[in-house]
């Protein structure tokens, strides 16, 4: 679910931002001939903007329109067989910004604990308005809700002003950026479809595995590709639509235990374009392999409550970074005076070993060949993206930043994104740790034993897969986190063999756990997620190598007190025969 800038160019940035104002409209390359819809979004923007500056009425400072046109095709089988056809759904959905009084003090201000005080919604536009009056309609609707509620939230701002005490942030409510144009070919049929036989036999073919396996109890596999064309015009002269496309494929499966603990693993394929997924033969055998592992993790030992040495897989270090630092390094969350702002005084300081970085980069495309999921070219807010170097050499520098201001960090660097019918809050995108001082694997283990060791231990921990999980930064709660392994091993001082446990959840708190970080690996990994958090689910990628904490913390897993069936599972029989 971001401090950002060097201690000694905070001033400089400050003077950077405010020469920025001064210059013209940016235009980019790949303009075109405008769309349709750009150009209602941009009539009735002009329109709505001169109709409230000849009413007179507390007239909008900032209006923006942002669409989101998205076409969807997916599929979905278990054991074998269909539960989906390929389907097809495309949907509009227009999220206005309507923002009163000043870019110092505006109707979206923070009231105490409630967070912001406006909220935009989410407008279902006609698909097929040739004549675009329909269209029109529904813009000025939301336009006139969105200005009806902001008056009333401005009112509230401005009267809680007078009698709450002064904002510990005095920052602006919201940056002035440099308005852009950027324009891209509009999608054309054939990029919107999908080979449907193929990638349905291609499912069931990956969901028929389990079938072989009696233990498991559930196993799917589902295939889905989105086309997303983005539009975002503002009163500010930004004129935007790009194009986005996000291709996954889906293996998932889940045993229980005699205790009743649910176990479930899966595996997660990720390209831009459907010919970009991995190879299928590839997807066959490692989905054999999760089942063989599914089928030992259920007579596995439960594990107790633990205090020691652990290394955690590049998968699970990528979760780690992202929950427990990245959450607390999104800058808007540390103008919150219910936050716990863990790192907002904390610049220039070292948060992690010198020969560790920490980089949030939105701008690469790929990594190692593989496509990026937290990958765009503009934010939700029309700011251009950028690479942010959040920590070098162990010294915190900057913080992620939307179009919301915190003290010492004025200006966005493109990270305020929003899923559809959200308003745009700082959020993550692709967050990539390297390292100076790398070790192999073998390396960790070594240490990892070494470590076990001296801490009185038989064995460390090795988190080699995870779920995800999810992360408190608020005040009025303990500051802590909670990351769900699904796959996890032990390893033994004495050389016997790992061995896989289960009912691992590993906690704890940020500063403490962030401190016993000290050693990481020489190969990095890449996890592809979908982050839920204020502003809706987006996508993020973590790419990150193994990593070593002196000490995690652990605590046992719920389970459910569901007996187990009496009778096998339906296929077993069948399965047991063909083997």
């Amino acid at each position: 679910m971001v401090k950002t800038t060097y201690i000694n160019a905070m001033k400089k940035r400050l003077l950077v931002s405010l020469s920025l104002l001064a210059l013209s409209t940016v235009f980019l390359l790949e303009v075109r001939a405008e769309d349709h819809l750009l150009s209602i979004l941009k009539s009735e923007l002009q329109r709505e903007t001169d109709q409230f500056k000849a009413s007179g009425e507390s007239t909008p400072y900032f209006i923006s329109y942002r669409v989101d046109d998205v076409y969807e095709s997916s599929t979905r089988a278990s054991f074998g067989s269909l539960y989906q056809k390929m389907t097809e759904n495309h949907a509009k959905t227009l999220t206005p910004m309507v923002r009163i009084g000043s870019y110092q003090m505006d109707n979206y201000r923070e009231i105490a604990q409630k967070g912001m005080t406006s909220s935009s919604g989410a407008w279902r536009i006609p698909l097929d308005d040739e004549k675009g009056d329909a269209t029109r309609m529904v813009i000025w609707k939301a336009t006139r809700g969105a200005w009806d509620n902001g008056i009333q939230n401005l009112a509230n701002v401005k009267s809680k002003a007078q009698v709450r005490v002064e904002k510990e942030d005095k920052s602006d409510d919201y940056s002035k950026e440099v308005p852009v144009k950027y324009i891209e070919k509009e999608l054309t049929s054939a990029q919107l479809r999908v080979d449907s036989a193929l990638w349905e036999e291609r499912i069931k073919e990956y969901s028929a595995i389990f079938k072989e396996y009696p233990e498991i109890r559930s196993g799917e596999a589902s295939f889905s590709f989105q086309r997303y064309r983005k539009y975002y015009v503002s009163s500010e002269g930004t004129e935007i639509a790009q194009n986005l496309s996000y291709c996954r494929v889906m293996v998932s499966a889940q045993v229980v235990a005699d205790d009743g603990m649910y176990l479930p693993l899966y595996l997660s394929y990720f390209a831009y374009e459907p010919k970009g997924i991995t190879a299928h033969e590839t997807i066959l055998k490692e989905t054999r392999e999760m089942a063989e592992t599914l089928v030992k993790l259920r007579t596995s030992p439960i594990v107790d409550s633990y205090t020691g040495p652990a290394i955690l897989s590049p998968e699970a270090s990528g979760v780690f970074f992202h929950e427990i630092f990245g959450h607390r390094i999104e800058g808007q969350r540390l103008k919150s005076e219910s936050d716990g702002q863990t790192f907002k005084k904390k610049v220039g300081e070292p948060v992690l070993p010198s020969d560790i970085s920490v980089i949030m980069d939105p701008t690469i495309k790929s990594f190692g060949g593989t496509d990026l999921n937290g990958s765009y070219l503009y934010d939700d807010e029309g700011v251009k993206s950028k690479k942010v170097d959040v920590v070098k050499d162990g010294i915190l520098k900057e913080f992620l930043m939307s179009r919301t201001p915190i003290e010492g960090f004025p200006a966005s660097n493109g990270h305020g994104r929003a899923a559809p019918g959200r308003d745009p809050v700082t959020r993550q995108s692709n967050l990539i740790i390297t390292t100076t001082a790398p070790k192999t694997s073998e390396e960790l283990r070594s240490i990892l034993k070494e470590e076990a060791k001296k801490q009185g231990k038989e064995y460390g921990y090795y988190f080699t897969k995870v779920s995800g999980g999810f992360t408190q930064t608020g005040r009025y709660n303990p500051n802590a986190f909670n990351v769900t392994p699904l796959e996890v091993y032990r390893v033994y001082v004495n050389g016997q063999p790992d061995e896989l446990v289960r009912g691992v959840t590993l906690i704890g708190t940020p500063l403490s756990m962030f401190s016993q970080i000290s050693k990481v690996g020489d190969k990095a990994g890449i996890f592809t997620g979908i982050c839920g958090a204020e502003s809706g689910s987006i996508p993020v990628t973590g790419i990150s190598p193994e990593v070593f904490v002196n000490v995690i913390e652990t605590q046992k897993a719920s389970k459910s007190d569901e007996k187990l069936p009496i009778l096998p599972r339906p296929q077993s029989n069948q399965s047991k025969e063909t083997k």
